[in-house]
């Protein structure tokens, strides 16, 4: 089992952070110095991933152009002597082949999904959300792609949450334990009322999984808020073959929301080595002037 492929669901109309998202899309916002899905597409590169479709929606093209060449742009640049800067815009279109897909109707993110299924053939594949900024040592796609690749079944990032969130996303039910932190999972639902939830564990914006999903997408009833339900999916999976949940070692940020977003930006900054260590006596001296 090889996965080489991934699929970015980037269709969203980006609701949570409205007015900023009217008209740029919502994973284009800058974090620190570099879009948000720019973090998603290079961690799918460090996890070993080849080949990426991200799916967006007619409001969306900034995305394309983003992972275009831009050679108006580089001649300017390199004439002007900024050669570094140059590199780093080629960079942006060399990491890896990405390709584009339109979701014509906003039918949930199971449809997004199913909308892959003649990119991603008869392989095994990953999905990256395209909210969810994962900050850690080893990539939490990587942490997947091993599990998957080992026990050579479906993966599923998850991580213990509260109640207060855990009826926000998608809980699952673990059974024995496969190895360090990675488990079977036997069942799973979408978004729960507390006497509903089957753990602690959620669902968090990383998956890899077998091409048996298309079939059961594909005759899958529209669920909550009438769109089909990528999790209503994944629950019959997990019942047809193996699957896994991988208990992810980092932090994620849901740059969707305001909160998640500021967040990822103090956390990105600190490790930012040209703003770093401003930011840090920045924040320490404002720190001091809320106490004067």
């Amino acid at each position: 089992m090889k996965v080489r492929k991934a699929i970015i669901p980037a269709a969203g109309l980006g609701t949570r952070l409205l007015p900023n998202t009217k008209s740029i899309p919502k994973e284009m916002l800058p974090l620190v110095d570099k879009p948000v899905i720019q973090y998603i597409v290079e961690e799918a590169v460090a996890a070993g991933i080849e080949e990426i479709l991200i799916i967006t929606n007619r409001g969306k093209s900034a995305i394309e152009n983003y992972f275009d060449y831009a050679p108006d742009l580089e001649e300017r640049l390199i004439l002007d002597g900024k050669q570094r800067d140059a590199r780093i815009v080629r960079e942006v279109a060399d990491m890896a082949d990405v390709y584009f897909l339109r979701q014509k109707e906003t039918k949930g993110l199971g449809h997004a999904v199913w909308r892959a299924k003649s990119f991603v053939g008869d392989e095994p594949f990953a999905i990256l959300l395209g909210d969810d900024i994962m900050l850690s040592e080893t990539p939490v796609l990587k942490q997947l792609v091993t599990a998957a690749e080992a026990n050579e079944c479906s993966a599923v990032a998850v991580r213990r949450v509260p109640d207060e969130l855990i009826v926000k996303y998608s809980s699952v039910k673990l059974e024995e334990k496969l190895s360090d932190r990675v488990y079977r999972i036997s069942d799973m639902n979408e978004k729960p009322r507390l006497e509903e939830k089957l753990s602690d564990y959620a669902i968090l914006g990383r998956y890899v999984l077998t091409p048996a999903i298309f079939d059961i997408l594909e005759h899958t009833a529209p669920g909550r808020n009438n769109e089909i339900q990528l999790t209503d999916g994944m629950k019959e999976l997990c019942h047809r073959e193996k699957m896994c949940a991988v208990d992810f070692e980092g932090r994620r940020y849901d740059t969707g929301n305001l909160q998640g977003y500021l967040e990822a930006i103090i956390d990105f900054a600190l490790k930012n080595e040209e703003a770093g260590e401003w930011l840090r006596q920045f924040i320490l001296d404002k720190a001091d002037s809320f106490r004067a």
